[in-house]
């Protein structure tokens, strides 16, 4: 079977030949995205294995459908960035790996928020010159703060748990509650209550036409003065100029983002000797209380060897012609 493999880095050739062994498929890696120009070099594939910032529309579906591709394999759990309708119009099916490491995600936003609230980015820096001051780095005890999370999937339910375990209240909305979170303390509330109840904001539920931009300037003004809010799910979640007014008028004390809006022409490349020309996220950038990582989350060894052995073992099924338990279709 071949398989032709977009937006790769060397992590991903290296996690996916090791687990390939076990599999021996004909793997070709391009580090370009795929998009209305780069489709044509799937040609001769049976299946193309694509990422969060590869942009498959209607357009790149009928490209891939010509030049025989029969299978779509997302090595990433949001499918967002993917037109099922289209998929379903040109006969193509789409899988992908729902739950490769909650927990990764999860640590991370904690590893954002330990980080933005006791400063230690700015203390490593200001140590590497010599300056022991401790004048600017004040943070708060994060026992007893209330934590509002939005979305309590796997992710989620992970990070509910680990704020619990620093003894934080911790609130949540979701359309479908979790009775073993609520079982454990959580509390589900409707979205403005969460949205004003709550020291810390995370987000954790997937981008669709219910939760873009589920942040904005309305959202933001029921929230807390000085609210920290952390967002490594995906970047429409939140309307970044909106952001930007709340972090210039102080509503917003702190922000953590792991995931950007426009991140598909800037996460996942060195562009140190670049001019880079997205004024928002050079903005952003500016703010001493803004932390930016560059989708980051996901990024461990467990994680990486999860995404690989699922999207194999779903290419496999294919082949096989067996059901497809992590298939995606049109609803």
């Amino acid at each position: 079977m071949n398989v032709t493999f977009f937006s790769t880095q060397a992590y991903d050739r290296r996690s996916f030949d090791e687990h390939n062994r076990d599999y021996a498929f004909n793997i070709k890696y391009l580090d370009v995205q795929l998009n209305e120009q780069t489709a044509a070099l799937a040609k001769g594939a049976d299946a193309v294995c694509a990422f969060v910032n590869d942009r498959i529309n209607g357009t790149i579906m009928r490209h891939l459908s010509d030049a025989g591709v029969k299978v779509i394999a997302l090595r990433c759990a949001g499918f967002n960035n993917v037109d099922l309708a289209a998929a379903k119009q040109f006969n193509l099916k789409v899988v992908r790996v729902p739950a490769y490491s909650p927990n990764a995600v999860a640590e991370h936003a904690v590893a954002m928020i330990m980080a933005l609230n006791r400063k230690t980015h700015k203390a490593y820096n200001r140590i590497r010159e010599q300056n022991f001051s401790l004048n600017g780095l004040l943070g708060f005890d994060l026992h007893g703060k209330t934590v509002g999370v939005i979305g309590t999937g796997n992710i989620g339910m992970v990070f509910c748990r680990i704020m619990l375990g620093f003894g934080c209240k911790v609130v949540a909305f979701d359309v479908q509650e979790n009775e073993h979170l609520t079982a454990s303390g959580v509390q589900y509330l409707p979205l403005n209550e969460v949205l004003s109840a709550s020291n810390i904001i995370s987000l954790h539920c997937p981008l669709n036409e219910h939760t873009r931009y589920i942040i904005n300037q309305d959202s933001i003004e029921k929230m807390q003065e000085h609210v920290m809010l952390i967002n490594t799910s995906r970047g429409g979640l939140i309307d970044t100029k909106a952001v930007v007014k709340g972090l210039k008028s102080g509503k917003i004390g702190s922000l953590g983002i792991d995931v950007y809006e426009q991140e598909e022409d800037l996460f996942f490349r060195d562009l140190s000797d670049t001019i880079i020309e997205d004024d928002v996220i050079s903005r952003l950038s500016s703010f001493p209380n803004v932390l930016i990582t560059a989708h980051q989350g996901f990024f461990t060894k467990e994680a990486l060897a999860e995404i690989a052995e699922t999207t194999l073992s779903n290419l496999k099924a294919f082949k096989n012609g067996e059901k497809l338990v992590n298939e995606i279709q049109m609803k």
